[in-house]
């Protein structure tokens, strides 16, 4: 989660694509809006399910003109041949 996190900070696309699992891995993704600053991240709590599934509760800050944003979201992890992969999250 922290590596996806600062992957969105220095919008290294490419990476977030590569750590996406590619049964729901959009084919592009757009980059950061100018101006876009990333403030923090707090990982509120992670859970395994089984040895190859977690989630991940975090909440991510960010601000963009002036404005203070809040990104709360449950994300859903699978790991496979040793990786782990995003696969989805459910906003809070």
């Amino acid at each position: 989660m922290r590596s996806r996190y600062s992957a969105f900070v220095l919008d290294r696309l490419d990476y977030l694509l590569a750590t996406w699992h590619a049964s729901t891995r959009p084919a592009t993704l757009e980059p950061s809006e100018p101006g876009l600053k990333w403030l923090g991240l707090d990982v509120k709590r992670s859970a395994l399910q089984d040895v190859d599934h977690g989630t991940v509760e975090f909440v991510a800050r960010s601000k963009l003109g002036g404005r203070a944003h809040r990104l709360h979201e449950t994300s859903r992890f699978v790991r496979e041949g040793g990786i782990w992969f995003y696969v989805d999250g459910d906003l809070s």
